[in-house]
C-alpha cells in the first residue's frame, strides 16, 4: 500500500525485506505456560508504528488489539526470558523470540513457524526501533502527523475532504470550531477541488505545526530580515542558549544540519524553518547532551553520593500477589538504579529463593 511505502521511506527502510514481511504479517504461537500455547496472527500496521494482534476474547475493543512500537523495550531471540526458559524448552531457540515492554506490561513470548520467520520479526522490529530512536523530534512529529492523515483518509484516495479533515483534527486532539477549520481548508485548497492533496496537505501540515512563539524568537534575533545571518545566529547561541566553544563553527554546523533551503544554506544563513527544526531537535534541547554519560567526579567515598536505590526490586506488580521475576532487576538497572534488593528465603534442597515473604507473590 502507498501509505506503508511512504512510512517505510520515512524510516529509511524502503524495499526492506524484513519490513515487507512484518507488513504482510504471520501466524505465531503465543506462549503463556506449558499447557497454554495459542496460534495468533500478528501484523505491522501501515503506519509502521503499531502492531495488530489477533484475539479470541469476546467483546475485546479494536484498540486493545494494538500495541505501539514505542512501548517495546527490547526484542530477544531464543530462550531469553523466564517464560521461554520454563515453557518453551522443547522448541528450538532459533524459532523463539520475546518482546519486552517498558513499564510493567508483561513480556510477549512467541514461537515462529520457522527460523526465517523468527529472524524477520527480530531483525524487522529491531530496525524500526533503531530508526525511530534516531529520528529527530521534528521527524517523529512529521511521521505521526502523516500517519494520522492516512488514518483519517477513509476512502484511501490520498485526498482529504473537509469531513476527513475534521476526523483528522479529532484524531490529533485539536479543538477547532467549524468556521475556522473551513477557513484553513479553503486557504490550503489552491486547486479549488474541495479536497486537499499532495502539496496542499503539506501546506496544511505547516499551518498546523506553526509555532507562534518560535516565530517571535526568530524575529527578535533576525530583525527585519527573512533569514538569520551567521552573525545573528552566533549571538543567539551565545547570549540565549549559553553555548560554549567556537561560536561561528557551531553555527555553521547547525546550518549545515538543519537548514532545508539550499540557497539559504549557501549564504551561511538560517531560515525560519531551519531555526524551528534546530530548536525542536536534540541540539536545541534544554538537557545538556554531555550529561548523558558519567561526567561527575566518581572517586569520592560511597557515602558522599546519592544513589538510585530500589525496594523489593524483584516484584513486577504489587507486594501481595504479583509475580517475582529477574526481569524486574533488568528493568531497574536499565533505568539507572544501582542498589537493588534481594529477599532470600530457604527454598527446596537448601537453595535460596527470592520472593516477598508471607505473601502470595511468586518465587
Amino acid at each position: 500500500a502507498k501509505g506503508a511505502a511512504l512510512n517505510g521511506q520515512r524510516l529509511g527502510l524502503q524495499d526492506d525485506h524484513d519490513l515487507k514481511f512484518l507488513l504482510r504479517g504471520s501466524h505465531l504461537l503465543k506462549v503463556k505456560s506449558t499447557s497454554w500455547r495459542r496460534e495468533r496472527f500478528y501484523k505491522l500496521q501501515e503506519d509502521c508504528k503499531t502492531i495488530w494482534q489477533e484475539s479470541k476474547k469476546m467483546l475485546r475493543s479494536p484498540e486493545s488489539q494494538l500495541f505501539s512500537i514505542e512501548e517495546i523495550q527490547d526484542v530477544r531471540s531464543g530462550h531469553k526470558t523466564e517464560g521461554m526458559e520454563k515453557y518453551a524448552k522443547d522448541v528450538p531457540e532459533v524459532r523463539c523470540f520475546s518482546i519486552i515492554f517498558k513499564d510493567q506490561k508483561k513480556n510477549l513470548d512467541l514461537i515462529a513457524g520457522s527460523e526465517m520467520d523468527a529472524n524477520h520479526w527480530v531483525f524487522g522490529l529491531g530496525k524500526i526501533i533503531a530508526k525511530s530512536n534516531s529520528m529527530s523530534q521534528r521527524q517523529k512529529l512529521q511521521h505521526w502527523i502523516h500517519a494520522c492523515l492516512r488514518k483519517a483518509d477513509k476512502n484511501k484516495d490520498n485526498k482529504m475532504s473537509f469531513k476527513e479533515l475534521k476526523s483528522f483534527m479529532k484524531e490529533v486532539n485539536i479543538q477547532m470550531d467549524d468556521s475556522y477549520a473551513r477557513q484553513i481548508f479553503e486557504q490550503c485548497d489552491k486547486s479549488q477541488t474541495n479536497t486537499l492533496e499532495d502539496e496542499e496537505i503539506e501546506v496544511f501540515y505547516k499551518i498546523l505545526t506553526e509555532r507562534k512563539e518560535i516565530d517571535g524568537i526568530f524575529s527578535d534575533h533576525a530583525g527585519r530580515e527573512l533569514v538569520m545571518s551567521l552573525e545573528h545566529l552566533v549571538r543567539f547561541l551565545q547570549q540565549e542558549q549559553h553555548e560554549e566553544g567556537d561560536g561561528p563553527e557551531l553555527a555553521l554546523s547547525l546550518i549545515e544540519q538543519y537548514e532545508p533551503n539550499e540557497t539559504v544554506k549557501r549564504q551561511k544563513s538560517m531560515s525560519k524553518d531551519g531555526f524551528q527544526m534546530y530548536l525542536l531537535s536534540a541540539d536545541g534541547n534544554i538537557f545538556n547532551k554531555t550529561h548523558g554519560q558519567v561526567y561527575q567526579d566518581m572517586t569520592q567515598p560511597l557515602s558522599h553520593y546519592y544513589i538510585s536505590s530500589s525496594h523489593n526490586t524483584y516484584l513486577m506488580v504489587d507486594q501481595l500477589r504479583g509475580p517475582s521475576s529477574t526481569e524486574a532487576y533488568i528493568r531497574a538497572l536499565m533505568k539507572g538504579c544501582r542498589c537493588v534488593e534481594l529477599d532470600c528465603w530457604d527454598g527446596p534442597n537448601s537453595e535460596p529463593v527470592i520472593y516477598h515473604g508471607y505473601t502470595f507473590t511468586s518465587k
